[in-house]
């Protein structure tokens, strides 16, 4: 059994508060010293740990960020400062471009299909490949639903190059497995590993990087490893960016509904338009067989943002059913709402799921108004191309946002 101490998560707003000032000591040079080792699941000291709240939208990027600045200035917290808008850079590139996700969900079927009985993925998400560090990591990730970044990449180099899988099958596992599990991080995050992200470009593990980069925990021999693999290719071009959808407004002469779902579950932000709502509902769309603690962790936190919603003026929460879109109309029509209001919902399952609902509320004549936060109204539209556009719009984004 792999140790790890899985109380480190709370699925409360208020424990994400407080993680994130706990670890804003440590967001300025420490981090950026340290912050590519593994030195295992006992010891994740040296990273923030704040991506399952970050996730959920427990705690959001604008307050994460602010932290960092208060503690240490934009200079010295530079490094913890972009990987938080290499979350954003991910959520408003795959805003601009569905089918990415369109396309990897049929691919996904596809590879299912095609490896149904196969042994080799049996031995791959089993860690029964005979590559220890890889192993260690398929054992450790569906033990403590966590991985570090670095192992990721080398996990899901491995998986595409060396154990040739569908790199579909890996993004899925990891979907399933992981507590912080992001739609448009892992999907592209396994797209840029295998060079579908940035063409022709692929992420490659190197034994030697393993072994200093896991602090000397693994030295996989280098002959295990796929020596020098072409990147992935594929014939569809997603062409330019397609932009990302407006901004809407409710209407407060409308009887309204609040809908919470796992895509923000502080929703605070939703009812400044000065009308009480109606009725309040959650909805839980985890993934696809996803593991049981990933389940509890999901309805835990819109339970939490339930609770602070009714704090805040809203009814008790009502619990729509999952497996039936047509559900969100039932619900409304049955507390006389003729406007459903929502944090802004992006593209990956939950959106699917609204996409299936979208019918039934246009024949029923409801509205649905997604509120969107004002940081991916600024940030996400520059995600047209590589994460280097958003990174030099750093300074201008932090001027804005944190004037004082």
């Amino acid at each position: 059994m792999i140790s790890t101490n899985q109380t480190m998560w709370v699925p409360e707003r208020q424990a994400a508060l407080m993680h994130n000032a706990a670890f804003a000591p440590f967001m300025g040079g420490r981090y950026a010293a340290r912050r590519n080792t593994d030195f295992g699941p006992d010891d994740r000291s040296n990273i923030s740990l704040l991506s399952p709240y970050l996730r959920r939208r427990l705690i959001n990027e604008k307050e994460v960020v602010a932290a960092a600045l208060e503690t240490h200035g934009a200079a010295d917290s530079e490094k913890f400062i972009q990987e938080v808008f290499w979350r954003s850079y991910f959520k408003g590139w795959l805003e601009q471009r569905p089918g990415v996700w369109k396309d990897y969900l049929q691919g996904l079927e596809g590879a299912k299909t095609r490896f149904k009985r196969d042994l080799r993925l049996e031995r791959a998400e089993g860690g029964e490949t005979g590559i220890d560090c890889f192993d260690f990591w398929a054992r450790e990730l569906t033990e403590t639903n966590y991985l570090h970044n670095h192992a990721r990449m080398w996990f899901a180099s491995i998986w595409i190059f060396t154990l040739e899988l569908p790199w579909q099958l890996g993004a899925d596992f990891f979907l399933r497995h992981l507590l912080d599990g992001d739609p448009a991080s892992n999907t592209l995050s396994w797209r840029w590993v295998a060079g579908l992200h940035t063409r022709g470009k692929n992420y490659i593990a190197v034994a030697q990087n393993i072994a200093r980069f896991t602090n000397g925990r693994f030295m996989p021999d280098a002959s295990q490893l796929a020596q020098d693999p072409e990147p992935l290719t594929e014939t569809y071009d997603y062409g330019p960016a397609g932009g990302v959808r407006s901004a809407e407004q409710a209407d407060p002469s409308k009887a309204s509904g609040l809908l919470l779902t796992l895509e923000d579950c502080s929703a605070e932000h939703c009812n400044d338009f000065n009308a009480a709502f109606r009725a309040t509902a959650t909805l839980q769309i985890s993934p696809d067989h996803a593991a049981e603690t990933i389940r509890a962790f999901d309805a835990a936190s819109l339970a939490d943002a339930a609770i602070r919603a009714q704090k805040s003026g809203a009814p008790e929460a009502d619990k729509l059913d999952p497996d039936t879109p047509r559900s969100l109309v039932t619900w409304a029509q049955a507390n006389n709402i003729l406007q459903v209001v929502t944090p802004y919902i992006p593209v990956g399952p939950t959106r699917d799921w609204v996409g299936g609902a979208m019918p039934y509320l246009d024949e029923a004549g409801i509205t649905l108004v997604e509120i969107q936060r004002d940081w991916d109204q600024a940030v996400w539209p520059s995600a047209t191309a590589g994460f280097f556009k958003i990174k030099k719009k750093i300074p201008r984004f932090l001027a804005d946002f944190y004037r004082s």
